[in-house]
């Protein structure tokens, strides 16, 4: 499937609305209503008391009896795990009672008030229209972000993770809505919480149940912000320690292909890790069970950092693999492979891709692979306010040397003030972030410009450009795909292109089947696309898009029962979207089973309460006659 890495303050706005199986279900559209998503009133108090209460019980047991990564390295590094603690990554996530941001927020665009508040060890969401006396609320479980330019939170409904639809934006010291939500008029509380997001900003990350992709059974990561393990590996055999980290096993159930050669878990490259080790300077007889990021060779050294500093315009997880799988020492294109749509559009800075502006900077240009994020950053402190200045200062010097900064502007001495100054974000809102192009005329135009969207007919492109031999038709048809659900002129027409190669090149893709059963079914061409549909499901049974695309068609040709057991297996694997279980009841209630129907609609307002059509249809199915229909 499409991944994008990271997610910063936006919270899954690059993720929302390219999952495919978001599902059109009642149309052929491919977009996903933005809708709401929690209980009524007097559901909510019921729920969030009887259902979270006990899963932060349990969040506290395993926390408590699994001590954090990093506390494993600070016994012999008590110096470095005290300055990283104190770290942005450090701080990444964790329990939202540890670290609440409590607050109020009214919404004009949907007339909605919300209010973020702690009592006891528990931080609830409320949320009320005063208009309708339309009122709910949810425990918030888990804080996402440092809080140094925002956070949001999770919150959980039957084992679904949910981010929350509102962000605090540290920068303007305010609630606001997430980006996704700008213009929502309902409630919106359905908004997944995707593992890409998660990855970058806590460790440990637990693959959810097979075939859903936000279900957890437990907590969804072991350790809070990001360990020492991130970046150094699990390290086994260091100093006779035993894996503090969580190890992932070669039957990961998360895999969705699970008939693939390819198909594989964490472990499967364990074999990476050890090479990239011995080839990275250690010498011989040394303990070489920990990654030195500095010794890597430089692809392996700077995916570390890539793994969430870099988002790209599109990137394609590789078969059977997930990025939260990735170890370090190991190659992130083992894993996925990004792509730039190159274009001339001119573009401000981008929060995700520190990686790309830097290669665009003369500085590394100029340096090659001598010059990395480590030549600037030291991971494991921060400097502090007050010496910013000075520090970064001493980075330029360090090539740029002491003469050249007497003669240059001695009475500024903050370098990156004019030279990476702080940008508004266009991925992130209400943020900006640093520059990392280190323009050497910042206010003067043109302006060297990230390739992130391009013009028709603008081609798409490997980051690094190195990894270009790499990139397959696979890649290349999912990556178009992505790009036409983002509307992107002349996406669509490319994506059936390479879909079509890709499919005879591997004709036991579940993925590519299920995106070209669509691509036929939008043609009309209703006979090959249920075909597709039916490969991709003996492949993969819990292929929800296939399911759900197949339920239209057996439903347009009569096979209401098929069209029924499709759609039942995919609702029960994703209940947080509406269409599809709005279509069950619709498709009950012609059946004369009003009850049924009831049930349904039911389910659908739990997840989502404030979705006008469910409303509508409950109050239909209360009708004489009876209207199937929202």
């Amino acid at each position: 499937m499409i991944a994008n890495a990271g997610c910063g303050i936006r919270f899954g706005m690059a993720h929302f609305g390219l999952d495919r199986a978001s599902h059109k279900i009642t149309s052929i559209m491919r977009t996903w209503t933005i809708v709401a998503a929690s209980f009524l009133t007097a559901v909510v108090g019921v729920r969030a008391a009887a259902q979270t209460t006990q899963t932060q019980t349990q969040i506290r047991m395993k926390t408590a009896a699994a001590q954090t990564g990093s506390e494993a390295c600070s016994g012999c590094h008590s110096q470095i795990y005290q300055s990283y603690s104190k770290t942005v990554m450090a701080k990444a996530s964790g329990l939202a009672a540890d670290a609440p941001m409590t607050g109020e927020f009214n919404d004009n665009t949907s007339g909605v008030r919300y209010r973020v508040y702690q009592q006891d060890e528990h931080v609830w969401m409320n949320y009320e229209r005063e208009s309708e006396k339309f009122r709910g609320q949810d425990e918030l479980l888990y804080f996402i972000g440092s809080g140094r330019k925002g956070r949001s939170y999770l919150f959980s409904v039957q084992g679904f993770l949910f981010e929350t639809p509102i962000n605090w934006y540290s920068q303007e010291g305010r609630w606001g809505m997430t980006p996704a939500y700008f213009e929502a008029r309902e409630i919106p509380l359905n908004l997944p919480a995707f593992m890409d997001c998660m990855n970058c900003h806590s460790s440990g990350l637990q693959p959810p149940l097979p075939g859903t992709e936000n279900k957890f059974t437990g907590p969804p990561f072991s350790h809070a912000g990001i360990t020492c393990q991130r970046c150094h590996g699990a390290g086994e055999r260091h100093r006779g320690t035993a894996p503090i980290i969580h190890s992932y096993t070669s039957n990961d159930s998360s895999t969705s292909n699970p008939s693939g050669s390819n198909s594989s878990g964490a472990n499967s490259a364990n074999a990476n890790p050890s090479e990239a080790r011995a080839s990275s300077g250690t010498a011989p007889g040394a303990d070489s069970s920990i990654v030195n990021p500095a010794k890597l060779p430089p692809d392996r050294r700077d995916a570390i950092c890539m793994e969430c500093h870099f988002e790209g315009t599109v990137a394609v997880n590789q078969p059977g693999k997930h990025l939260y799988q990735f170890q370090p020492g190991e190659r992130l294109s083992d894993y996925v492979h990004y792509f730039l749509l190159s274009g001339n559009q001119p573009e401000t800075a981008r929060a995700l891709s520190q990686v790309e502006a830097l290669s665009l900077s003369e500085c590394k240009r100029r340096s090659g692979d001598k010059m990395w994020c480590g030549s600037c950053h030291d991971p494991h402190a921060e400097p502090a306010a007050e010496k910013k200045t000075a520090y970064y200062r001493d980075k330029c010097l360090n090539c740029h040397g002491e003469p050249f900064a007497a003669k240059h502007h001695p009475d500024k001495p903050d370098c990156t003030q004019c030279h990476m100054p702080a940008l508004p974000s266009r991925d992130v809102a209400h943020t900006e972030s640093t520059d990392h192009r280190i323009l050497r005329y910042p206010n003067t135009l043109p302006l060297p410009r990230l390739q992130v969207r391009g013009t028709e007919g603008a081609p798409l492109v490997s980051f690094p450009d190195k990894n270009a031999p790499l990139a397959t038709t696979r890649d290349f048809a999912l990556a178009w795909e992505t790009l036409a659900q983002k509307n992107v002129e002349g996406a669509a027409h490319r994506a059936e292109q390479y879909l079509r190669k890709a499919v005879a090149e591997r004709p036991d893709d579940p993925v590519l089947l299920a995106a070209l059963g669509f691509a036929e079914q939008k043609h009309g061409s209703e006979k090959e696309a249920r075909e597709l549909y039916e490969r991709a499901l003996q492949i993969d049974p819990l292929a929800s898009e296939a399911a759900t695309d197949l339920g239209i068609l057996e439903a347009r040709s009569g096979n209401l029962r098929r069209a029924v057991e499709l759609w039942q297996g995919a609702f029960k694997r994703a209940p947080y979207r509406s269409a599809i279980g709005m279509n069950l009841a619709m498709a009950f209630c012609a059946g004369g089973q009003k009850q049924v129907a009831k049930k349904y609609v039911q389910q659908v307002l739990e997840f989502n309460p404030d979705y006008l059509k469910g409303k509508r249809l409950l109050a239909h199915l209360g009708e004489e006659p009876v209207q199937c229909s929202p």
